[in-house]
């Protein structure tokens, strides 16, 4: 039997192991464990200084400040303080917040939230091809919209939103904007120093990082972005996230990112590669849909749905192939993709998707065998149908 097939890089990453080995000299007496809170020692000063290296190296692949990055527990985290901290803070501005159906749950649920404590949101609908128009945009924007929450790359098909057009537009009318950017970071430019983003979220294991850290950058200049903190107790990272720094995870965090940073050159280029390669040999079994637009995606990315079987079929006929039907958050639930629907797929379609994320430790040999295994499937699944015709 083959080894299995990882193809789920959008869900997590494995670690680097440049990341792995930074990580373990920040846990042990022997390395550097201190409380980075615990200035007047040598530990403690050591660790808060591996802290803010760690900061400045996050920074860097954004091209940020490295003082308007917070940590938090991930993107998750980062999304709740994000949206709750805005909403709260600015609650005499108005209650109203713009987001896209298309967006992760961790954004979705939170606005549910907000509703329910007296909010007002507007859920956009995209284009076909999973773009937000910029004029959907503009017509949604109210005089007491505080925020506008879009993500940069979606997680279920790649498509990436103009944020930088979208920033302006939101620049201009005195709303701030908060981007999801879990999956951009490291696999597609982002510049803050140029692009009118207020918020921006970051997570360390969709890029080779450990699970349970993230970040949270906060615009300082011109104008402060002013947050009502979630977590007290501490007064942590300028009061705004209080808790102890998990120094090991935000070490290794730091050490992903510059390693990011430094394969940004080459890593897309060779994962899009990858990708078309997989699409092209996908295609050739013929009534294979791509979801999403085909030009302006990520390079990792690929949701397509099978006419004539359910993803969920497939996934279980090729169980050595790590690949998703969505969201992994949402994964283990029977409804079809909320991402597809929005899009205007109906629900044979998206209940036919699967996607595919490749990664930096994907290989050609693995993109082969993962087509030899699923065209082989398909095949065999189709046959059983009785929605494939026989003509076929």
């Amino acid at each position: 039997m083959r080894s299995p097939i990882y193809l789920d890089y959008a869900a997590t990453t494995p670690v680097d192991p440049q990341v792995a080995a930074r990580l373990g000299r920040h846990l042990t007496l022997a390395g550097v464990f201190g409380n980075p809170a615990s200035t007047t020692h040598y530990f403690g000063r050591q660790a808060a200084q591996a802290v803010e290296t760690a900061r400045a190296e996050v920074a860097a692949l954004i091209n940020a400040d490295p003082g308007d990055l917070l940590w938090t527990s991930g993107a998750t985290e980062a999304n709740n303080l994000a949206l709750f901290g805005v909403m709260r803070a600015n609650a005499r501005k108005g209650r109203h917040l713009l987001t896209a159906k298309t967006e992760h749950k961790a954004i979705l649920d939170i606005c549910r939230r907000l509703e329910r404590d007296g909010g007002t949101v507007t859920y956009l609908d995209p284009d076909p091809d999973g773009r937000i128009p910029l004029a959907r945009i503009a017509a949604a924007l109210r005089p007491d919209t505080v925020l506008a929450s879009l993500m940069h790359v979606n997680n279920e098909t790649g498509v990436i939103q103009d944020l930088a057009a979208i920033g302006a537009l939101t620049r201009e009318r005195g709303v701030l904007l908060h981007v999801d950017a879990a999956q951009s970071a490291g696999k597609l430019p982002i510049d803050l120093q140029t692009w009118p983003v207020d918020l921006l979220s970051l997570s360390a294991h969709k890029l080779y990082g450990p699970k349970g850290v993230g970040a949270l950058y906060v615009r300082q200049r011109p104008v402060r972005v002013r947050l009502e903190p979630l977590l007290y107790g501490g007064g942590q990272e300028r009061g705004l996230r209080a808790g102890t720094l998990p120094t090991h995870q935000i070490v290794a965090m730091g050490e992903a990112f510059r390693i990011a940073r430094e394969q940004m050159a080459v890593e897309p280029a060779r994962i899009a590669e990858l990708r078309d390669r997989l699409w092209r040999a996908l295609a050739t079994l013929g009534e294979v849909t791509r979801n999403g637009h085909a030009e302006q995606c990520v390079a990792g990315i690929l949701n397509v749905s099978f006419a004539s079987i359910t993803a969920e079929a497939l996934l279980a006929d090729v169980p050595n192939i790590a690949v998703s039907t969505g969201s992994a958050c949402t994964s283990a639930g029977n409804e079809p993709s909320h991402v597809l629907r929005a899009m205007g797929c109906d629900a044979v379609r998206a209940r036919g998707a699967v996607r595919f994320s490749l990664g930096r430790f994907t290989t050609v040999e693995e993109i082969d065998q993962a087509v030899q295994a699923i065209s082989a499937a398909v095949q065999r699944l189709r046959e059983l149908s009785p929605l494939w015709p026989s003509s076929h």
